[in-house]
């Protein structure tokens, strides 16, 4: 079932720490903002999570729930930038209009292929792909506009904005060829951005991570330090400390309509990650909290 794992969940594991907490009338020292947003996934941009730091500032870090194997701690966030590129000619018959007319599709193909060829490092890790592409009215005509999206990734930002310039680059030299290729420059291209995800690191040896990595031990799991693009790419790139957990269960197929998850002794994932939480907010007659206050943002 689509969405069973990522994220419902998580949302499941946050109700129940909810009723843990009440049931037991547990008192934490640091207050605890529970949150279940929108717009992580595709084109939502994370706007829901940006929203919440946008108009909260006073939240000195963050722990996720997104499924993961047990020990897990995600301090890496992948950033990434995301277009809609759009080709327009005048468009015209394929026999008719043929020299005459350049092809909104051609010149997209051109920039596909030079696309294509763009090389980028290995380290840190830095990807792209042309992941949709459309246009064209009939078989039989030039066509008069084509349309594709971009998405590119870096662990890194430089990287990331240097794979950027390039493969707009690429775009914009396509277009020339196919103008010159009939000598003429009647096709055109814009580029709209529709995705911005800040990147960002939460550093191993903070104490966020620190606190993850001992409920982890106490649980019997080794903790591997990973990284991906989730909601905590947020306050990673504003300087808060925030990590993503797993909330317990064996779980696969994100994003298809093949998504499982086997909640059989998820209890223990949910209660993992609880730990953690206290741990960093300090429990009233038990613990203080590990996590520091950090000085208020200002709008």
């Amino acid at each position: 079932m689509p969405g069973i794992s990522d994220d419902t969940r998580g949302l499941s594991v946050l109700l129940s720490w909810l009723k843990v907490l009440n049931d037991n009338k547990v008192q934490t020292v640091g207050d605890l903002l529970f949150v279940g947003n929108v717009g992580e996934e595709e084109l939502g941009n994370l706007r829901g999570i940006k929203g919440i730091f946008r108009d909260n500032l006073d939240i000195d870090g963050m722990v996720g729930l997104e499924p993961a194997p047990d020990g897990s701690v995600l301090m890496l966030g992948t950033g990434s930038h995301r277009y809609e590129v759009t080709f327009k000619g005048p468009g015209g018959h394929s026999y008719g209009a043929f020299g005459q007319v350049p092809s909104a599709i051609h010149g997209m193909g051109r920039a596909i292929a030079k696309i294509a060829e763009i090389r980028t490092p290995s380290f840190p890790k830095t990807t792209f792909t042309v992941g949709i592409v459309g246009g064209g009215t009939s078989v039989n005509t030039i066509a008069p506009d084509a349309r594709m999206a971009v998405d590119i990734r870096s662990d890194e930002m430089a990287p990331l904005l240097e794979t950027e310039k390039k493969i707009l680059a690429a775009i914009d030299e396509a277009v020339v060829d196919e103008n010159k290729r009939w000598n003429i420059n009647t096709l055109s291209v814009s580029t709209k951005l529709i995705g911005d995800r800040p990147g960002g690191r939460t550093q191993s040896d903070t104490v966020i991570v620190e606190a993850a990595t001992r409920s982890n031990a106490a649980f019997g799991h080794k903790t591997l330090l990973t990284g991906a693009s989730t909601d905590a790419n947020v306050p990673m790139s504003l300087g808060i400390p925030a990590i993503i957990i797993g909330g317990g269960g064996k779980t696969g197929g994100f994003h298809a309509l093949s998504e499982w998850i086997d909640v059989t002794d998820g209890w223990k994932g949910a209660q993992n990650s609880l730990v953690t939480v206290l741990g960093l907010v300090g429990v009233q007659g038990t613990s203080a909290p590990l996590l520091e206050k950090r000085p208020q943002r200002s709008k």
